[in-house]
């Protein structure tokens, strides 16, 4: 079934627009704070589409990510008791607890760990301005744990280039249903829990 190789047609179309760089921002932006969508759905398309800009856009991307890493902070420090209902109803509740106990655990740690967590990072910002964590490690652990993802991601897309496009291409279908089964299967595995 043919599901997936549409959407990455349009995904590739959409990284070559000229706008393209100020949508990566917003997305990274947003996904540190509240929005579901991780920036690595855009920053991979763009860096196979232009390889030549990829350590551009995975900076982009890193700042951008800290600066709604920073809005994130700032909703749990200041609006915690405002969004803590919603968070306690929704799904990043587990997740949430998680982060926190990881804060206490290991502090600068938890958020370097939190870029190649499969936690999502607003569960992290949130947390670590609920607990007051300090303003300049949670910055610097976020630009350092931030950039060393998006730079891989932005290193092995550019290195891979026009081969690796036509290979996604190819079996990008395939890897669309793997990755839809491993979540089904983590989402199982995580309900028994």
């Amino acid at each position: 079934m043919k599901f997936f190789s549409p959407l990455y047609r349009r995904a590739m179309a959409w990284s070559r627009h000229p706008r393209a760089p100020w949508y990566l921002g917003a997305l990274s932006f947003a996904e540190s704070s509240f929005f579901p969508v991780p920036p690595d759905v855009m920053l991979a398309p763009m860096c196979l589409a232009n390889p030549r800009r990829a350590w551009h856009l995975a900076l982009l991307t890193t700042l951008t990510s800290v600066a709604g890493g920073l809005l994130g902070y700032v909703i749990g420090y200041f609006a915690l008791d405002a969004v803590l209902p919603w968070l306690r109803e929704s799904h990043y509740w587990p997740a949430y607890q998680t982060a926190v106990a990881w804060f206490e655990r290991w502090g600068f740690w938890a958020v370097f760990v939190a870029g190649f967590s499969p936690i999502p990072y607003k569960v992290f910002t949130i947390a670590a301005g609920a607990l007051s964590m300090a303003l300049f490690p949670f910055t610097l652990a976020s630009v350092i744990g931030r950039g060393l993802r998006f730079f891989l991601v932005a290193g092995l897309m550019a290195w891979g280039g026009a081969r690796m496009e036509a290979l996604l291409h190819r079996y990008v279908d395939r890897l669309g249903w793997a990755v839809v089964a491993l979540v089904a299967a983590g989402a199982l595995w995580y309900g028994s829990q």
